[in-house]
């Protein structure tokens, strides 16, 4: 019988991760059946739970029964359902986690987003979160942000996986993965099991064709470098991912049984409709990656994803694009800067969002 292609990414050595979570998804065993077709972990982000607690009455009862309990305020109304949830869906994907020996089977988490910029809040959000939920296939989501670096050393050293969110720069990705190394390298001084902890650093991919593209339109011309930086800034992003990662003093951590810092493709749903629809998930496929995808872009790739090993595939014609890009005008590091402090805002956007719904549910259900 012929391999699906979630199948034959799983071949690749590609994790693919769903980017989606609701209490319906979990509870109704969506999630479950996903998972029974090679999904191997989820997402999750303040747009997504915003839009989950919003849509529908799944978390009325809980709102009610919290708000009864004397807990008003809308943040930790929110860090109690998704908390729930997180549980749920970390009790679903623990087989995965345990079968694959702590790779795979993560959920994810955000610090709140407010908290970007601020290094000593971010380290004991993170903390409280992962005692909150106390299960060892969570990873607590931080921005890679300046701030977020030294946050992302000491929470790995503190022994708490960490998926590391809002990479878009090929210079920020290997500060992250310098900040995980030393975060790992303080874990084993003090005596730690390097074995248990895990991180992904999640570089995001269509959004810097959207930013490059419309850069170009507005300069005119140059139509042939369209639609091709964000895939050839994730191809240096796992080159220098091989790079960080090789070497005696990493071969000296791996030895004592630290895993490296996968790099995850995220926001990889296809935003332009003249592009295929999963040239996100095809062009980025090779060993000890991951992949997460809304769930229409995992059944696009289940439908008709032609999968090969890419990732390694023309990075001389990554670099040189990016040496043709800056020739035509494009300045990358403005690009990539505007994305994070987009990513940083629309995150900030969705909590506040988020805490104005659940106000409003709050009020109305008390009044009821």
């Amino acid at each position: 019988m012929a391999k699906t292609p979630l199948q034959e990414l799983a071949d690749h050595g590609q994790s693919v991760w769903i980017d989606y979570l609701s209490r319906p998804f979990v509870q109704d065993g969506d999630l479950a059946g996903l998972v029974e077709q090679g999904i191997k972990g989820v997402t999750s982000n303040p747009t997504i739970f915003q839009g989950a607690i919003a849509e529908g009455d799944a978390y009325d009862d809980q709102i009610r029964e919290i708000v009864s309990g004397g807990e008003t305020e809308p943040k930790e109304i929110f860090v109690a359902l998704a908390a729930d949830d997180i549980r749920d869906a970390c009790d679903v994907l623990r087989p995965v986690h345990d079968e694959g020996g702590g790779k795979d089977g993560y959920v994810s988490l955000e610090v709140d987003p407010n908290l970007a910029h601020e290094t000593a809040g971010t380290i004991e959000e993170a903390k409280r979160l992962h005692a909150l939920i106390d299960k060892p296939n969570l990873f607590i989501k931080i921005p890679a942000t300046k701030e977020g670096l030294p946050a992302i050393e000491e929470t790995i050293a503190a022994g708490i996986p960490v998926n590391v969110t809002l990479i878009f720069s090929l210079e920020r990705h290997r500060a992250v993965a310098e900040a995980y190394v030393r975060g790992v390298q303080r874990l084993a001084d003090s005596g730690g099991d390097v074995s248990k902890i895990a991180s992904v650093a999640s570089f995001f991919v269509s959004r810097v064709d959207t930013e490059g593209d419309k850069r170009l339109d507005e300069l005119g011309g140059h139509d042939e470098l369209k639609g091709k930086l964000a895939i050839a800034n994730a191809k240096l992003a796992y080159a220098q991912y091989k790079d960080v990662f090789s070497g005696e003093a990493w071969e000296a951590l791996e030895a004592k049984g630290a895993s490296k810092q996968r790099c995850l493709w995220a926001s990889t749903s296809t935003k332009n409709p003249e592009y295929r629809d999963v040239i996100y998930v095809e062009e980025l496929v090779g060993p000890d990656t991951v992949n997460t995808m809304p769930r229409a872009t995992v059944e696009a790739v289940a439908d008709h994803g032609e999968i090969r090993d890419s990732l390694d595939e023309d990075l001389d014609g990554a670099r040189q694009l990016l040496e043709d890009l800056k020739a035509a005008g494009i300045d990358y590091d403005d690009v990539v800067d505007t994305l994070e402090k987009e990513g940083v805002q629309k995150f900030a956007d969705s909590f506040k969002e988020l805490f104005a719904d659940i106000e409003s549910k709050r009020d109305q259900l008390v009044a009821a």
